[in-house]
């Protein structure tokens, strides 16, 4: 990892420009209160979510993250939170954990930029305890052929300047490859947001 990758790309993240925009937050804002039990967050990053989890459901959060530099700005945002915040160090396809030792698996605008995504969906599947729920939150390919194009346009050189990102995934067909089965599904357009990167796809998926 690059000191482009190490120490400029998490702040850029975690900046009002980027996912600490207010749309953002506010998809944020309905989506990680249906989280509860024990936790895996894939790609806590900076902590963006960790205000929005309702502490009446959460007994302790697990984050897993590749940067550990993302981690030290999120510090001050895990404390006082009335549950455990626990940082695991390590890339989105590798989950040091037990099998079936989660009650849900949180991933929000991180599937985007994980290499090999079947293979950390997969490893997902494998932590989260049967009929326990995988919510996402994630920007994806777009429904629209003009902006298709330009999501394929732009993707070689976006993923280059935001850290990996890809701004043209699919994710319904990305949350089947990985073993799971969509139960709910709510996609737009996100408000001032450019639109090749401002397709959302949030909801719940469990074990196929």
């Amino acid at each position: 990892m690059g000191f482009y990758e190490k120490y400029i790309v998490p702040r850029i993240i975690n900046s009002k420009f980027a996912c600490g925009a207010k749309p953002i937050s506010y998809q944020r804002k309905k989506v990680v209160p249906m989280a509860e039990g024990r936790v895996l967050e894939i790609g806590i990053g900076t902590g963006l979510n960790l205000e929005h989890y309702d502490p009446s459901r959460i007994e302790r959060v697990i984050g897993l993250d590749p940067s550990e530099e993302s981690w030290k700005i999120a510090g001050a945002r895990a404390e006082g939170l009335g549950f455990d915040v626990e940082f695991i160090g390590l890339p989105g396809e590798e989950i040091p954990l037990e099998a079936n030792s989660v009650d849900t698996v949180l991933v929000t605008y991180s599937l985007c930029t994980i290499p090999d995504t079947r293979t950390a969906l997969e490893g997902m599947r494998r932590v989260l305890r049967p009929g326990g729920n995988l919510i996402f939150l994630e920007h994806g390919f777009a429904p629209d052929p003009e902006v298709q194009q330009w999501q394929n346009r732009i993707n070689p050189f976006w993923k280059r300047i935001a850290g990996g990102c890809h701004v043209n995934r699919k994710i319904p067909t990305l949350l089947e490859e990985g073993g799971f089965k969509v139960k709910d599904l709510e996609t737009m357009y996100l408000p001032d947001t450019p639109r090749f990167a401002g397709f959302n796809y949030w909801g719940r998926a469990q074990e196929a």
